[in-house]
This record gives structure tokens, C-alpha cells and sequence, in this order.
């Protein structure tokens, strides 16, 4: 039987996606801070801004880059922890998209951004399982 080898390019590759999940991330907490700073503040963008489908694409590609990244990271360090932060996250993310925009709308947004950034972190960090 033949095993998988830990090429450093499959392993780059998985990097990759989580530090572009990171960067997604970081791109959500930027637009929920300029929704509320801009349409709040100024009165504008709102249309844009406060969009239902940036929310519903935004999550579709944090939930596609998570499952392939931290997925992939799970069964290579043998892990928990990375997928179940994610996971949590991205509930929290869907939570928010139930709710009418807001504040607590914005505070599901970021705690489920945080969590799943965190377990990106944590699936960089770990190593794989021997």
C-alpha cells in the first residue's frame, strides 16, 4: 500500500488557503467596519455596502476555503480543534445572516470571523501527524 507523501508543495498549497482564508477574513471585518462608519455615519453605500448577496458570497467562500483547508489540515495533523473553531465560526457567520443589519448583526459577524481566522492560525501552526 502506497502512502501519501508530505510534499512541501501539497503543503503549500494548504498554507495558501489558509492564509487566504485569513485574508477573507480580514476583508469582512474591513466591510462590516465601512458599513457601519459609511452608511451609519455619512449615509452612503448602503446599497452596496449592506448587500445581501456580499454576505451570502462572503460566506459561501469562507465555508468552501475552510472546508479544503482545515478539512485538509484535520486529516493531516489529526487535530480537532482548528475545524471546530472554524465551524463555530461560520455558524456564527450564518447567524448573522439571519439577522436584520445591526448591531448584533455586525458583533455575530465578527465573533464568527474571529473564530474562524483562529482556526485557520491554529491549522498553520500544527504540524502533521506521523
Amino acid at each position: 500500500m502506497m502512502q501519501e507523501s508530505n510534499s512541501p508543495n501539497r503543503f503549500g498549497v494548504r498554507r495558501r488557503l489558509d492564509q487566504f482564508g485569513i485574508g477573507i477574513a480580514g476583508l469582512c471585518v474591513l466591510h462590516c467596519i465601512a458599513a457601519v462608519v459609511l452608511v451609519s455615519g455619512l449615509g452612503l453605500g448602503g446599497h452596496f455596502l449592506l448587500s445581501p448577496e456580499i454576505h451570502r458570497i462572503g460566506l459561501a467562500l469562507a465555508l468552501i476555503i475552510a472546508a479544503v483547508a482545515i478539512g485538509w489540515g484535520a486529516l493531516k495533523h489529526r487535530r480537532a480543534a482548528p475545524f471546530v473553531l472554524a465551524m463555530m465560526g461560520l455558524t456564527f457567520m450564518g447567524g448573522a445572516l439571519a439577522m436584520p443589519h445591526g448591531e448584533k448583526e455586525f458583533l455575530l459577524t465578527i465573533i464568527g470571523v474571529s473564530l474562524v481566522s483562529v482556526g485557520h492560525l491554529l491549522n498553520l501552526r500544527l504540524k502533521p501527524a506521523v
